[in-house]
């Protein structure tokens, strides 16, 4: 694999960008799932990066969204118009040395794996058990 690659190999094409994520990461960490347009990367089911004809979105946590923005090439991640708080949108530009890119990928990976796992749901699986609704006392007008 190359050592540098060229911000229009990145930003042209989504998978070529998967790739070098899906090389960067230790064998078994993440699964892919296809999710904002893009190839998402999950750890216990919690959302790492995705990557996607933008860039890398990449999930640093609150705390460390400041800091990360500093960076060139980065910029507040927004979802349907509204800020996503503890993500970054790295630009291609921003990914071209395997380096930045494992950079990121480590910051990402300090805040993911300090979350709890998410519990699978099954598609289909039985509705969740409704709460009988509280029956509402009333008395008539001059009863106590």
């Amino acid at each position: 694999m190359r050592n540098v690659f060229q911000p229009e190999d990145v930003s042209t094409d989504p998978l070529i960008l998967a790739a070098r994520v899906e090389d960067a990461l230790p064998d078994g960490l993440a699964r892919q799932k296809r999710m904002f347009g893009g190839i998402t990367f999950l750890v216990k089911g919690n959302m790492l990066c995705c990557a996607s004809r933008k860039g890398l979105m990449v999930r640093v946590g609150a705390e460390a969204e400041a800091k990360a923005l500093e960076s060139p090439h980065a910029a507040p991640c927004l979802g349907a118009g509204r800020r996503m708080a503890g993500f970054i949108m790295i630009e291609p530009e921003g990914l071209t040395r395997d380096a930045e890119l494992k950079r990121w990928l480590s910051m990402a990976r300090t805040y993911v794996e300090t979350l709890p796992p998410k519990l699978k749901t099954l598609r289909g699986s039985a509705p969740k058990q409704r709460q009988p609704a509280k029956r509402r006392t009333t008395t008539k007008k001059g009863e106590p």
